[in-house]
């Protein structure tokens, strides 16, 4: 069940973003009327699964979701339709345009996919504004497991700056590290300022690991109920106290939590000193364990009272300029992403996902705030990879027009025909790839 809600939410998500990608194009293509014959939602090699058509365009949905389409007359695309180019030009097709036109037509799909992450990203400011909990909130240091330790951290230390750069939102923290390529990490151990060298290869093994969470932040141990018969009521504990020590072996962090368990279980049936503080008091309790090596609490993080989040509220006008740059911070963020395919050292080549690994991102629960800011981030991400400049993709188109208008004459048709074929072995290349390393980490790894 959890991977059909899954599967539902990428699907939903991909038909908005093709739906609206598309008709970028032929919105723009209707301007300066220039005949459209198709418009699919996902591709129909063989046949449509429905189909009807309105005016001069074909309207349906395909059975193959991996993308969709509009099919521009007398256009070359990736229908390499031969047969349309060798007739004389019409005036209401694409290459009888003025070279300007074409381009506007070309980036139609581009500007739709990151004006519909703007206006997601305005809603939600404006619905829900933005909580995030600040790096200099994170009072108690962090938690860090094998790798956080690995990159030289320790339980405790706080973090002040990432190569002498304040991240904000604690909680983006790793995500800098990996953007930026981070080099070292400055922080605050015991009071003493320590600047930790990043080691060599360590990018890689993060992004490998896929683990977010190596950072995190370091929470009290605190009491969030009792048993029904709890020795540790009895005692005089109370919820919300903050346990700090059990027979003098320090327990205040969840970190260090296996020790509270552990000192409760070595002492059946006898009498345990356990250390609270509770409204800035210290206080010691003599709690009897029982014959089971109990006294009757429950622990949990209080995360949320823990710490001093940062909430900010917006009207609708103070969510247009937030939301338009967090979609620049997005299409920032992802073209930095792209450069670390580049990265020998980084190896992030390795951890490129298909649709399985899109499809992951969503989770196991229909929950529509995270679904839309999922949709809002592949939005911009189909508008990056769209305008790259590789011959089949909007990108490629665009460089040719670009070229057409500083050197005044068109590439040859011919020319054009070879280029959407290397770009289409390209795109099936990167899709082999980004797959097979899906198939690799989901079923064989």
């Amino acid at each position: 069940m959890d991977i059909l809600v899954k599967v539902l939410q990428l699907l939903l998500s991909l038909s908005i973003l093709v739906i609206i990608h598309e008709f970028g194009h032929f919105a723009a293509a209707k301007i300066f009327k220039t005949k459209v014959e198709k418009f699919y939602l996902f591709f129909n090699p063989w046949f449509s699964l429905f189909k009807f058509k309105k005016g001069e365009t074909e309207y349906g949905i395909g059975w193959l979701p991996l993308g969709g389409y509009v099919k521009i007359a007398g256009m070359i695309d990736e229908s390499m339709d031969k047969e349309q180019m060798s007739h004389e030009p019409q005036p209401w097709e694409f290459r009888s345009k003025p070279a300007w036109q074409r381009l506007i037509i070309m980036l139609g799909g581009v500007i739709m996919n990151v004006v519909l992450a703007m206006l997601i990203y305005i809603v939600m400011m404006a619905a829900l504004g933005e909580k995030y909990l600040p790096t200099s909130a994170v009072k108690y240091g962090v938690q860090v497991d094998s790798l956080g330790m690995e990159m030289g951290l320790q339980n405790g230390d706080k973090i002040l700056s990432i190569d002498e750069n304040e991240v904000e939102n604690f909680l983006k923290i790793p995500a800098f590290i990996i953007m930026e390529q981070a080099k070292t990490v400055q922080i605050d151990r015991n009071g003493e300022l320590v600047n930790l060298q990043i080691p060599n290869g360590f990018l890689a093994k993060l992004i490998k690991s896929e683990n977010p969470g190596f950072i995190l932040p370091r929470i009290p141990v605190r009491i969030s109920g009792f048993a029904k018969k709890s020795n540790a009521q009895t005692a005089g504990l109370k919820e919300k106290d903050w346990i700090l020590a059990v027979n003098g072996k320090e327990v205040s962090f969840f970190d260090r939590y296996s020790y509270f368990s552990d000192s409760i279980k070595a002492h059946p049936s006898e009498t345990v000193a356990i250390l609270i503080e509770r409204e800035g008091q210290k206080i010691a309790y003599q709690v009897p364990v029982n014959d089971a090596g109990l006294v009757g609490l429950t622990v949990a993080a209080d995360i949320e009272n823990d710490f001093v989040w940062n909430s900010k509220k917006y009207n609708l006008l103070e969510a247009i300029p937030v939301g338009i740059k967090k979609a620049n911070d997005g299409i920032a963020n992802y073209l930095k992403q792209l450069k670390l395919l580049f990265a020998p050292d980084v190896q992030a080549y390795k951890s490129v996902g298909g649709f399985m690994r899109i499809g992951s991102i969503f989770p196991a629960t229909w929950d529509w705030v995270r679904f839309w800011e999922l949709t809002a981030f592949l939005s911009i991400m189909l508008a990056v990879l769209n305008i790259l400049p590789i011959p089949a993709l909007d990108g490629g188109h665009v460089l040719f027009l670009i070229y057409e208008l500083i050197a005044r004459r068109a590439p040859s048709d011919k020319f054009l025909e070879y280029a959407q074929m290397v770009g289409m072995f390209l795109l099936f290349s990167l899709l082999i790839l980004a797959n097979g390393n899906d198939i690799y980490h989901y079923f064989i790894k």
